[in-house]
């Protein structure tokens, strides 16, 4: 365990796999208490556990973030356990493509529930207890969907859209009590919240044999490559950095 934000105590949600299971995991590394929050209780059990083995300090809960209930019980839970929270990483979310005209309301109402609603949710729940502290750090994982589109996306663009957005707002509000909030537009990564979408443009393996054809560094990311950069904005290393749009996208919105 090494010492980037020794004794932060941090909050992720979609802690159970991909990018929030390795955020989870990377802050941990680094001195951080965190809380796994998933709406699959048992793989945020998982992720908590992995964490214990190694050394760190964790434990998981359930939570479905559509609900603002649950992410206020999730906030109070970490301040219950820890007095404090320093970071909240508002990984959770949704992938449902479909062809827009055939979108069910389901379809978008979960789309905009757990990607939008849950971020706000996330921010409205933890600001008051930042700002009794003196300060904190709010990290927003959007997708470069947040800033360009592609095929059968309508849906989940118009949400990581609002998820940027989000984040400048509360940067703004928020700059002169010492609570800084960026937000991270990861491209194709390599988890199953993409493969959905793959099979709509021909298969996972299809889209992994031409990847170079838009995102250049032709392959896809890794969560941990994504987890590396929440640590860096978690810790007092970005203390100069808010309303911040990181792209971590292998090039693809560089064309």
């Amino acid at each position: 365990m090494a010492d980037r934000i020794t004794g932060k105590v941090c909050v992720v949600t979609g802690a159970g796999s991909g990018i929030g299971r390795a955020s989870a995991i990377r802050l941990a590394e680094e001195g951080g208490r965190v809380l796994c929050a998933d709406v699959n209780e048992v793989t945020a059990f998982e992720t908590a556990r992995s964490i214990d083995a190694a050394g760190g300090s964790a434990y998981g809960l359930g939570v479905d973030v559509s609900s603002s209930g649950a992410v206020d019980m999730m906030i109070q839970s970490a301040v219950d356990r820890w007095g404090r929270v320093d970071v909240l990483v508002n990984n959770a979310g949704v992938n449902l493509p479909g062809v827009l005209h055939e979108v069910s309301n389901e379809t978008i109402d979960r789309t905009l529930d757990v990607n939008v609603k849950g971020q706000i949710y996330g921010c409205r729940a933890v600001i008051p207890h930042m700002l009794t502290q003196g300060g904190g750090s709010i990290i927003n994982v959007s997708s470069v969907n947040g800033i360009v589109s592609e095929p059968f996306l309508a849906v989940y663009s118009a949400s990581k859209g609002a998820s940027v957005m989000l984040t400048k707002g509360v940067a703004l509000d928020y700059a002169k009590k010492g609570i800084r909030c960026n937000v991270i537009c990861p491209g194709w990564v390599d988890t199953p919240i993409n493969y959905a979408h793959a099979e709509m443009l021909g298969g996972l393996q299809h889209v992994y044999d031409t990847i170079d054809s838009f995102q250049p560094i032709g392959r896809p990311g890794e969560p941990l490559e994504i987890a590396n950069v929440v640590l860096f904005l978690a810790s007092d290393e970005a203390s100069f950095m808010t309303g911040s749009v990181v792209v971590v996208d292998g090039g693809m919105t560089s064309q």
